[in-house]
């Protein structure tokens, strides 16, 4: 079965709405996946009977749209149908940190090409899902990679929510990042995903994303809240780097993580672990908000931090808490940041800050 018929079939059975726009990138996607199950790649790693010439390789391709519009589907379809080739599928920033780890292990003076050479040797087919670049040591690793693992026969099947050209947009000594965006444009098919329809947000509207109590009725709709945003995945364990030092994120996929109340606030955590998940991750799910003790004083001004970084960054917040916004703060102690964060807990539950285009790169 092709990609293209794959995706026919899902919209007959109903799992998917007829969009033209999505059926116009499963047929960029399927003649790519033909392509490679028509020629894998061989002892020498290239393509030849597919190109006629040596050492040249397929172009890889370039997905981009907004947040909701069916890119992760579409990329799932396709490496599902690429049965030829050594392939790997992988969130682009729990790659970037298997990249970092690699660095640190292998070291050297071509640590990239080293890199490189071991990524080379597990897969032929590299699909990332939801690149973007939001960090300078990222930025500065990622163009000399990417050549690298062309060189070493890799193609490269990417989603963003951003076009190439405003990847790593204002970030710091951006000059030395656009010769990368030069060589996506030569080396990869540039595809926009322009559907009009956010099906995620669709999911979720007129539905409760503060969810109190914590009944079991109100935890069936936590888990259901993170089954619709991650199209079903049970998600996986992630690891952030932070000054060095390594933030657990118990469950992660598809740009959402999920963590208890105790792992966010209860640990001493701070401004650059907070920073650090907005910029991994558009949507946090945090189980286990109680209503808080005014002995809790280290845990309420972590609360309210948090809040505050998710709030600032644009961030989805998904919670289960014990009691509503209002009565979540002991009485008398931070009341004036405790007003505005219950203020910001409401706005954040609002149908408005969830299609708000700063809370969904």
């Amino acid at each position: 079965m092709t990609v293209i018929d794959a995706y026919r079939e899902r919209v007959r059975d109903g799992a998917l709405k007829p969009d033209p726009a999505q059926e116009a990138v499963a047929a960029v996607l399927s003649r790519l996946a033909d392509d490679l199950n028509a020629a894998p790649p061989g002892r020498d790693g290239f393509v030849r009977r597919l190109l006629g010439r040596r050492n040249e390789l397929p172009k890889g391709l370039y997905i981009h749209g907004e947040v909701g519009r069916g890119k992760t589907m579409l990329m799932d379809l396709f490496v599902s149908q690429v049965t030829a080739w050594p392939k790997q599928r992988i969130h682009f920033h729990a790659f970037m940190q298997d990249v970092h780890a690699r660095r640190q292990r292998l070291g050297g003076d071509d640590v990239i090409g080293s890199i490189a050479r071991e990524l080379a040797a597990q897969a032929r087919l590299l699909c990332l899902d939801e690149m973007q670049i939001v960090d300078i040591a990222d930025a500065m690793i990622i163009g000399r990679l990417y050549d690298a693992l062309r060189g070493n026969g890799v193609v490269v099947v990417t989603t963003s929510n951003l076009p190439p050209r405003e990847l790593y947009k204002d970030g710091l000594n951006r000059q030395l990042f656009l010769p990368f965006i030069e060589r996506i444009e030569s080396t990869m098919n540039v595809v926009s995903l322009d559907s009009q329809r956010d099906y995620r947000l669709g999911r979720i509207r007129a539905r409760e994303t503060f969810l109190h109590p914590a009944t079991a009725e109100n935890r069936v709709a936590f888990n259901e809240l993170w089954r619709d945003l991650t199209d079903g995945a049970a998600g996986k364990v992630d690891v952030l780097e932070v000054l060095g030092r390594k933030l657990t994120v118990p469950k992660a996929a598809h740009g959402c993580a999920s963590f208890t109340f105790q792992e966010l606030c209860g640990e001493a955590l701070g401004p650059p672990d907070y920073l650090a998940i907005t910029r991994a991750y558009r949507t946090v799910f945090l189980s286990g908000v109680p209503k808080l003790k005014a002995h809790q004083r280290n845990e309420t001004k972590r609360f309210i931090l948090m809040i505050d970084t998710f709030y600032d960054a644009g961030t989805r917040l998904v919670a289960l808490a014990d009691a509503t916004p209002e009565n979540l703060f002991p009485k008398n102690q931070h009341a004036f940041e405790s007003r505005r964060t219950v203020s910001r807990l409401k706005e954040m539950q609002s149908a408005g800050w969830w299609g708000n285009s700063a809370a969904i790169l």
